[in-house]
């Protein structure tokens, strides 16, 4: 059970942004993120969008830095993984 956390490296409203996930369940996904004060609005089915100014603070919050390859392979195994055909029918 971790709180994973991929390089930001996605760009989009004048900052990178980078993934948040949980290897294990949601619940233990949105107690880190409430706790982090990361805003519910940044939840998007299976994990939080975070900007790069706020990498470091989760970091040291206690998210495992992992490359986006793991990040997936590790959210695909836990059975938490919304793919992108899933995302178009929601």
């Amino acid at each position: 059970m971790a709180i994973l956390i991929d390089q930001p490296s996605w760009p989009a409203h004048g900052t990178v942004w980078a993934h948040l996930v949980s290897d294990s369940n949601l619940e233990e996904l949105h107690a880190f993120a409430a706790a982090a004060e990361i805003p519910r609005r940044g939840f998007d089915l299976d994990h939080y969008d975070v900007p790069e100014s706020r990498y470091a603070d989760l970091v040291a919050a206690g998210a495992l830095p992992v490359t986006f390859r793991e990040m997936i392979v590790r959210l695909r195994s836990s059975g938490l993984r919304v793919s992108a055909r899933e995302r178009r029918a929601r």
